[in-house]
């Protein structure tokens, strides 16, 4: 079993995307994912084409006592161990939520357990479904040679939710797409600034502001194939981690693993990288608790992600250059991509009030009436979440914290 994390420390300066396992077309997302695991493994990738058949007729649970206990030593390459990953990872998300939030289990069997630990262990990243599973990593063109555009483009892996959660999925992974020259500007901006060459940072500036509201166009197609209520009610629960959340509140055993109960986060937006670095180049400080949520959903990601964010962090941020030019046409374009980011997260803001305050709303009249229906196959909607995001953050208050901590990155004149 092969892992993925570099151990050469990279250059400082030219950051070469490569490096970190950010490709220069997909950014970080997984190019191509492999769809098919070797034959062996045919017994994870045979459930998980089913899962929301299993989940939803409550046989996934059972199909996974069944399932042999399959040692991950035969899989090669990161692209290998990344789909093993997801599977994994999808089907521990089924296994734990099958029958909602008030029927939750305390153990992971030891067959899942086991070789999804040793696959998180190679790849640095934790044994729970994680914005790199759902997103990064879970995505195919049903035309090999066609455009990567949402109607060319179908999941690996899904849940319950249908054409939603499909949307979901894919429409976070247009935001991604859009972000790639934002991502090439980033390093572009950092080498200009090294070399004090503003008018190079001037146009990497330009660069990134416009990758920024590109994301913000894409983002809006969430409206288009996304249905608030099959998020909230079907979608959301399979997202929902082991950590900070009332419904699961002392962890998961991993049995064979450790016999105390372990806590991880669900799935957040938060543990995108794109956001991460462009805060860092920017020089964006965010509050206490927030910047401390922020530095935890980090974990999360692929340790080589990680470790970009933490060069930008460690180079001299392009607003230094910018204060000490005094030149106003880099003042604006700095001012564009750090308005452009307070914009997108404004946006995302807009989204969330959509697709959880008022669902959750109505979900919750909807629970006082007299024919509520019990489990999520039937679209009972989790209570224990509802203020609060599925990676276990006080969602509003969070939310517009980092918008406004962005918008007081401005230089002013």
């Amino acid at each position: 079993m092969e892992g993925s994390a570099d151990t050469e420390e990279p250059p400082l300066l030219p950051l070469a995307l490569s490096r970190f396992h950010i490709s220069e077309e997909f950014g970080f997302l997984l190019p191509d994912p492999l769809t098919e695991l070797p034959a062996p493994y045919s017994p994870w990738m045979d459930i998980a084409r089913e899962l929301p058949q299993l989940i939803t007729s409550h046989q996934l649970r059972s199909r996974v006592h069944q399932m042999p206990q399959l040692s991950p030593q035969q899989l090669r390459g990161r692209e290998e161990l990344h789909l093993a990953h997801l599977v994994l990872s999808f089907i521990t998300m089924g296994y734990v939520w099958q029958e909602g939030e008030e029927g939750t289990v305390q153990v992971l069997p030891r067959n899942l357990a086991v070789p999804f630990w040793e696959v998180s262990q190679a790849l640095g990243l934790p044994p729970i479904l994680s914005h790199a599973d759902f997103v990064l990593a879970n995505w195919r063109r049903k035309d090999p040679n066609g455009p990567l555009e949402i109607e060319n483009l179908d999941t690996i892996i899904t849940l319950p939710g249908g054409e939603s959660l499909r949307g979901f999925i894919l429409v976070t992974l247009l935001v991604e797409k859009a972000a790639v020259p934002g991502i090439k500007a980033t390093t572009q901006a950092l080498g200009a600034t090294l070399q004090g060459d503003e008018e190079s940072l001037h146009r990497a500036l330009e660069e990134l502001a416009g990758a920024i509201e590109a994301m913000r166009e894409a983002l809006r197609r969430m409206h288009d194939y996304v249905d608030p209520e099959i998020f909230y009610s079907v979608i959301r629960i399979f997202l929902s981690g082991w950590k900070d959340n009332p419904a699961m509140a002392h962890g998961l055993i991993y049995e064979g693993v450790s016999p105390e109960p372990l806590a991880f986060s669900g799935g957040s937006a938060a543990q995108s990288t794109v956001l991460h670095a462009f805060d860092e180049l920017l020089g964006i400080c965010h509050r206490q608790d927030c910047a401390a949520f922020l530095r935890r959903m980090r974990e999360y990601m692929p340790p080589p992600h990680r470790a970009f964010v933490e060069q930008i962090r460690s180079a001299v941020s392009p607003r230094h250059l910018v204060l000490s030019s005094g030149d106003s046409r880099l003042r604006a374009a700095f001012n564009r991509c750090v308005s452009a980011l307070a914009e997108f997260r404004s946006y995302h803001i807009t989204i969330v009030t959509k697709y959880i305050a008022v669902a959750a709303a109505k979900a919750k009249a909807r629970r006082a009436e007299p024919s509520a229906r019990a489990g999520p196959a039937a679209g009972k909607p989790p209570s224990a979440l509802e203020d609060k995001g599925t990676g276990g953050s006080h969602i509003f208050s969070f939310l517009k914290s980092i918008r406004d901590t962005t918008r007081e990155g401005m230089i002013s004149a």
